[in-house]
């Protein structure tokens, strides 16, 4: 494969995911990702940091669009309304064309506890910005902290039930279950 062929960073995914599942995270170098990948090692550092980034690239554009979908909720729904729209929005990126990326990516981070740290450290993050975007639209606290905490929840509970734990609904359709549950859990009072 040479360099000029299209699509270098999904093609570094790809690779990367490969060699992770194979290896190990911690056995894989940047230089064989890019030679799996039939690229140089300099493409592979142009796309990605380090060979964390292969997992974790793409989170701001996800944080950017769960909180605009917080953000353009109607007015006047509940806050865990509002973080369902902002779900729907992850669940619309991450697309249904995904799923084996999110279950490869999901398995190397749940095989590595320092990758774990970080996803667990990402999910606060968009915690924060979603309780910010609540506040923004009249929300208080503790509901803005606790509908954006629950929110991540749900999100992490969908993506490992859609990528790793064998439903083959839609991740749309994953994570309205999810919301569903959580509000049964909380209505009845356990």
């Amino acid at each position: 494969m040479g360099r000029w062929e299209p699509d270098s960073r999904g093609r570094l995914q790809e690779a990367a995911l490969a060699l992770y599942a194979e290896r190990g995270f911690d056995q894989t170098t940047a230089a064989e990702i890019a030679a799996r990948a039939g690229v140089t090692e300099r493409t592979f550092f142009r796309h990605f940091a380090d060979k964390r980034e292969v997992l974790f690239g793409g989170s701001e554009l996800l944080e950017e669009r769960i909180v605009a979908g917080v953000a353009g909720a109607p007015d006047g729904l509940a806050p865990l309304d509002a973080v369902a729209r902002g779900l729907d929005a992850a669940a619309a990126m991450l697309g249904e064309s995904r799923r084996d990326l999110v279950a490869a990516r999901h398995a190397v981070i749940v095989a590595n506890p320092e990758l774990r740290e970080r996803e667990l450290a990402k999910l606060a993050a968009y915690a924060a910005a979603i309780a910010a975007s609540l506040r923004a639209r009249g929300v208080g606290e503790p509901q803005a902290t606790l509908a954006a905490e629950a929110g991540m929840s749900v999100l992490r509970v969908a993506l490992e039930r859609w990528a790793g734990g064998g439903d083959r609904r839609s991740l749309t359709a994953v994570m309205a279950a999810s919301v569903a549950e959580l509000r049964a859990v909380t209505s009845a009072g356990g």
